[in-house]
């Protein structure tokens, strides 16, 4: 069994769509907890226009009847509340008579998918790149990851994020524990622990948009109560740590991901890097986290803590020097509705891609084609762990 989800529709086109795969039966969906997580990814100091045109809101089409999943695939959409503005644009069929503003891009922006995608198809409108390329598709992840929160919560699996920097603030990241992350305010600016940080970021933020500029930063991911034993140290591509790394790394503007203190921990001792392992109360444990709650790309048990590193968005508006692809003079780059920062948003995308992962190795691992099913072989195994 597997957990599986692909994602369909463009920037301004009409919708997202995504299919979710490999549920089991049984399991009950709370559509408004799912459009919350989606209200989430929107929220943010920094964010741009589109998220006050936007909300976002799902519609199931299929796998899902009187609450609960069916087993069959899961189909829903996201209406594009801003295609009104597109329809010609963005139309799916041949148009006769080209807009009055067709919007065409030819000045690529630089650290955007635009110039490489289009030389890979071939393109002379940089916009049939830049429209899939758009981290507005994330919408759809959440969805999927927000589905795959509620299979993980009948086994206690939870999982928060937090901002620990924004472009040069704080010096060193935050760290913070799974209780202070739980009790920063849904309304906070920037979803950031520490109060006094997040007014100075907010400063910061005001400072990168009146230059016209971006920032980046840096979001934590953390799942508590993960069972041992998920993923594997057999093969390459059954350790779990790798498949959270891709998960993470794909999410746009994401260039770097780090699991627990992998970056500290590249230049100390071996004795100041490893977990101690103590037994106590008939468990297992660690005398610290610095593995992330990975070990040989199979759980232990511990918090997993993973970190993704955000560049600052690529489309600013005082644009870099970029070339025109059909003149092949220099221009600036092209300029589209955009964000000062998005580090708070990626934070919640990172949250449900790492939901995606965690709950695709729980069908491996407990398998089952009803809910009763899989958690009657999540008990067994509970049990015989709780014995070793």
């Amino acid at each position: 069994m597997f957990f599986k989800f692909n994602t369909a529709g463009e920037s301004h086109g009409k919708a997202l769509i995504a299919i979710v795969e490999g549920l089991p039966t049984g399991l009950e969906i709370d559509i408004e907890q799912i459009n919350r997580e989606l209200w989430r990814r929107q929220q943010g100091y920094g964010r741009g226009g589109r998220m006050k045109i936007e909300s976002d809101k799902i519609e199931f089409l299929s796998g899902v009847r009187h609450g609960r999943t069916l087993g069959s695939p899961v189909a829903l959409t996201i209406e594009n509340r801003d295609f009104v503005h597109w329809t010609e644009i963005m139309a799916s069929e041949k148009i006769e008579v080209q807009p009055k503003n067709p919007r065409i891009v030819t000045r690529p922006r630089p650290g955007h998918a635009d110039l490489a995608g289009g030389q890979k198809f071939g393109t002379r409108d940089l916009r049939d790149i830049l429209e899939r390329a758009s981290a507005r598709e994330t919408a759809a992840r959440v969805a999927c990851g927000a589905i795959a929160k509620q299979l993980l919560a009948n086994f206690g699996v939870e999982i928060k994020s937090h901002v620990i920097k924004l472009g040069a603030l704080p010096e060193k990241p935050l760290s913070k524990t799974f209780a202070e992350i739980s009790a920063i305010d849904e309304n906070s600016l920037l979803n950031c622990a520490d109060a006094e940080i997040e007014k100075q970021m907010v400063e910061l933020i005001d400072k990168a948009k009146t230059d016209g500029d971006t920032l980046g930063g840096i979001f934590e991911v953390v799942a508590r109560n993960v069972p041992v034993g998920l993923g594997s140290h057999v093969s390459w591509n059954e350790k779990l740590d790798g498949r959270i790394a891709q998960a993470v790394m794909s999410i746009q503007a994401v260039k770097a991901v780090e699991i627990g203190s992998g970056v500290e921990n590249a230049a100390l001792h071996g004795s100041q890097v490893h977990d101690e392992i103590t037994f106590a109360n008939d468990n297992f444990k660690r005398t610290s986290n610095r593995a992330g709650g990975l070990e040989g790309g199979i759980t232990n048990g511990e918090e997993l803590r993973v970190r993704g590193y955000l560049k600052p968005i690529a489309t600013l508006k005082k644009p870099l020097r970029s070339v025109d692809i059909d003149t092949k003079r220099e221009d600036l780059a092209a300029f589209e509705r955009s964000d000062v920062t998005a580090v708070p948003a990626a934070g919640v995308i990172g949250e449900a891609m790492l939901a995606i992962v965690l709950a695709n190795s729980l069908r491996e691992k407990f398998g089952g084609d009803s809910m009763a099913e899989m958690l009657a072989n999540f008990e067994n195994y509970t049990n015989n762990l709780n014995n070793y």
